[in-house]
């Protein structure tokens, strides 16, 4: 049975908690981010690669623009369209949404990373230079900004004809600008095909994989062959994102689908935020090549181990408790119950921290910079922008399981309590 619209409204509308700073935050982030992916490229082409250079590197008119990068662009978007349509794989159901119903997902983004891959050897094998990927980074950044600046738009747009059960509990607000920022609608679709679950983990995220290959390509055009370093770094974040698409059922319980709206926070995150970003570490090593001993080579493949192996087991184990608590795998682990009826981990991975997770993607994140040496800085802003947005989202974590679960969350904080670093945070 559907909720009483105008008492959600109200709900929606008066009891939702702002994040990122609010309005100030809606205003200046927009701004501020689609620069920053600019200034970072520019950084990592740069000789100096400072990001205390001033003035930092201004790109000309004509390095913001090639008539061939927007064409790339929506042809990757449609080409994994198709894909996302095709009858591949399997079909999963959310969680249960507030008027009772689950929507139903396509869980094929990892047949689309193979098809790419396909696609991506055939061009290679008839001799198409995938390197000038490099020249076209800027292009591309900017066109995938303009596309998210629009398609946030669309979204803000159609999401007044949508019911208010079907709008996020964050982000119908009343302020436009914020709510255009943090997105009103939950679940926008269209027909089947589900707007916010398409850009989450497929054109962005095999995106970078793609960016990664254009920059070893472009080390094969200029030294003959790519290094040990860019080997490493294309190899660790495939496997990451190869993981994150065979676990692609796993998203569908994340923060990202289950509670945020699909604004200009999500669109340009998955759009332009992580394909430009995420990878700078191949692109800097283009213009500032590196030297690994087998021994550093050795070390850095052991923590990238490491951290995955963390990353994977208690991401696997939070995901079967979630669907199934009577699986054999976490049938015997300790739980403290809930009002909500609901159980919370307090043994494995979950015993540890709070978050085991966020610990390996941590490490893993540190495992992609250390192939870049330590003479600049640039390579580690992934890792120091990842450790903050992770303490962010632990902290929009703890407020939301505070506000749901009381007295047990209270129970469970003083079971395990170190956040994401064990006896540290």
């Amino acid at each position: 049975m559907r909720p009483n619209s105008q008492a959600l409204k109200h709900k929606l509308s008066h009891d939702s908690e702002r994040e990122f700073g609010g309005t100030l935050g809606a205003v200046c982030i927009p701004v501020f981010l689609p620069l920053t992916v600019l200034f970072l490229i520019c950084l990592s082409r740069s000789p100096e690669a400072s990001l205390f250079q001033w003035p930092p590197p201004l790109p000309s008119t004509d390095q913001l623009w090639d008539p061939l990068a927007p064409v790339l662009l929506l042809g990757w978007f449609a080409l994994h369209a198709v894909i996302y349509l095709m009858p591949l794989g399997k079909v999963s159901e959310g969680l249960v949404l507030r008027d009772g119903t689950r929507l139903k997902y396509p869980i094929n983004g990892f047949h689309g990373l193979c098809i790419s891959g396909v696609f991506l050897m055939l061009l290679l094998g008839l001799g198409a230079p995938l390197g000038y990927l490099f020249e076209l980074l800027l292009p591309l950044a900017v066109c995938a900004i303009a596309v998210s600046f629009l398609f946030s738009i669309y979204l803000y747009i159609r999401s007044f004809w949508a019911p208010s059960y079907e709008l996020a509990l964050g982000g119908n607000t009343g302020n436009p600008l914020y709510d255009f920022f943090i997105g009103r609608e939950l679940n926008p679709r269209i027909g089947d095909f589900d707007l916010k679950y398409f850009c989450e983990l497929r054109p962005g995220l095999i995106g970078w994989v793609v960016i990664n290959l254009g920059m070893l390509m472009k080390e094969v055009e200029l030294r003959g062959s790519p290094s040990l370093a860019m080997i490493l770094v294309n190899s660790f974040q495939l496997l990451y994102v190869a993981d994150a698409l065979w676990n692609e059922e796993a998203v569908l319980t994340t923060m990202d689908i289950v509670h945020d709206g699909f604004g200009f926070m999500l669109v340009f995150g998955d759009l332009a935020w992580v394909p430009f970003t995420y990878g700078l570490q191949a692109a800097f090593l283009v213009v500032h090549p590196q030297t690994l001993s087998s021994l550093k080579a050795a070390v850095i493949i052991a923590l990238n181990g490491i951290g995955y192996y963390i990353f994977r087991q208690s991401n696997s184990q939070k995901n079967q408790f979630r669907r199934d608590p009577t699986h054999p795998s976490v049938a015997r682990l300790e739980t403290i119950a809930t009002a909500t009826g609901k159980r919370l981990l307090v043994s494995g991975w979950w015993g540890l921290v709070r978050h085991p997770n966020y610990l390996g993607d941590l490490l893993m994140a540190l495992a992609w910079s250390l192939p870049c040496g330590f003479s600049h800085l640039l390579p580690y802003f992934y890792v120091i922008y990842f450790t903050v947005l992770l303490i962010h989202r632990e902290a929009r974590d703890e407020r939301q399981c505070r506000a749901k679960y009381g007295l047990a969350w209270d129970t469970y904080c003083r079971r395990v309590p170190y956040r994401i670093f064990p006896y540290i945070y």
